[in-house]
């Protein structure tokens, strides 16, 4: 088997490129950097040098620029890792170039979030098709060890087993192999439950269903407090594919909320943009700091002392589960739970089961794949784990009682009575008190 022995990383400035060749270089694979500058080559390189806490260094890292330098770096270039702006058009571009500086047998990885790996490579050579596949690293790529490689239907299935073992053995990721499809199996089903919330949160308040879908539901950090991290520009461009792409059970929750397109035109785009925020936005720093919230109806912040409603007694008894390690005490304590709050928290957790499990046999070839790409991803809670935790046959009923698909592999679990999830994974990583 071929082995990788050095690595080209386009887009090395930015922060999936630079995150991502950290990754290489601090594993030892001398890795170049290369952006329109040297200047912001090597600004990536410091970024890395400061991700891994010096790992990656300028003893596995060069860098340069794509006129000086791109020829020379891609003549004897294992795997060659394009992270540039998530745009069709730019890629393509970027790998016209490629094609015809490469060596016959290296291989192309790009890092898109979702595009279709198969339209990427349409007009390219047979060789660099043969070669050429999706590896989605998750933000910020040095932390989150879960990883999707995506062929297409002309990927030599020899490259994608070298490049499984690369990113197994050698940059140790948890990697979970998907179907050329939208927004690929992690970001489809992440995305639906969080723009679900903010579509629920025009209705409902920010600061509420951020407490509501919070932690102790199986999530290191709430929804929309996740999409300020993110970004609501990337946030936009992730669910505007999924809308214009897939046309099943999810679409119309892959609508962007208006309120979220306004604030994105007057320039609120999450933490990326501090003084203007997100959902929520911070003014001052320190103990000096005043948190404020956005009221998705006016558009307008309000301090968030003054508008977070108690949780429903129920959110508390799931947390007091949870305090003691129960986390299926935390799931009981749901199904049983009643009133409007509860139905909501219900609809939401049973739609990303259902979801996310439906996703089996199209995207992903195993529940396994979905589990261990949102445990090790998005650091969310398996869905199987849930279904485990609730127990398939009640998930059954609950799923038909909300009017949603019920997947086979449920059934299954529940005609044969055996756990779903089979993991060595402590749960209590996923599911928080706070």
């Amino acid at each position: 088997m071929r082995s990788i022995r050095k690595v080209v990383v386009l887009g090395a400035n930015g922060a999936m490129g630079s995150g991502s060749g950290a990754v290489f270089a601090a594993a030892g694979i001398p890795t170049v950097f290369l952006a329109r500058t040297l200047e912001k080559a090597e600004a990536g390189r410091a970024r890395a040098e400061q991700l891994t806490k010096g790992k990656a260094s300028s003893k596995t890292i060069s860098c340069g620029s794509y006129t000086t330098d791109l020829a020379t770096a891609l003549q004897d270039a294992d795997l060659i890792f394009e992270a540039v702006a998530e745009d069709l058009p730019t890629k393509r571009q970027v790998f016209a170039q490629i094609d015809e500086l490469r060596r016959d047998d290296a291989i192309v990885a790009t890092v898109s979030s979702g595009l279709s790996i198969g339209s990427m490579c349409a007009d390219r050579s047979a060789s660099f098709k043969r070669n050429f596949l999706g590896i989605h690293f998750f933000n910020p790529p040095t932390i989150i060890v879960g990883c999707e490689l995506i062929p297409h239907t002309q990927t030599d299935p020899g490259v994608v087993a070298i490049v499984r073992d690369f990113l197994s053995n050698v940059v140790g990721r948890e990697v979970v192999e998907t179907r050329d499809t939208p927004a690929f199996a992690g970001n489809r089903l992440g995305f639906k439950v969080l723009n679900e919330v903010a579509q629920l949160a025009e209705e409902h308040g920010v600061a509420f269903m951020d407490q509501l879908v919070g932690p102790h539901t199986g999530r290191a950090l709430p929804p929309l407090a996740t999409i300020d991290l993110v970004g609501w520009d990337v946030h936009k461009a992730i669910v505007d594919n999924l809308h214009q792409t897939t046309y099943d059970v999810a679409h119309d929750n892959f609508a962007l909320p208006a309120y979220m397109q306004r604030g994105i035109d007057r320039g609120h785009l999450g933490r990326k943009t501090r003084d203007k925020g997100g959902f929520f936005r911070v003014d001052g720093r320190g103990a000096d700091a005043k948190h404020f919230v956005l009221d998705a109806k006016t558009g307008d912040y309000r301090p968030i002392n003054e508008v977070s409603p108690p949780m429903p007694t129920f959110v508390e008894k799931m947390k007091g589960a949870i305090k003691t390690g129960r986390h299926t005490g935390a799931m009981e304590v749901l199904c049983n739970a009643e009133g409007k709050e509860a139905d909501l928290l219900r609809k939401v957790v049973l739609g990303y089961i259902s979801y996310g499990l439906g996703l089996v046999g199209e995207v992903v070839e195993r529940p396994r794949d979905v589990d261990r790409i949102m445990g090790f991803g998005f650091n969310w809670a398996p869905p199987s784990m849930l279904v485990d935790a609730i127990g398939p046959g009640r998930t059954i009923i609950l799923l038909q009682q909300a009017k949603l698909p019920v997947p086979s592999v449920i059934l299954e679990a529940a005609t044969h009575q055996r756990a779903l999830f089979n993991e060595p994974v402590d749960s209590s990583r996923f599911f928080v008190a706070a």
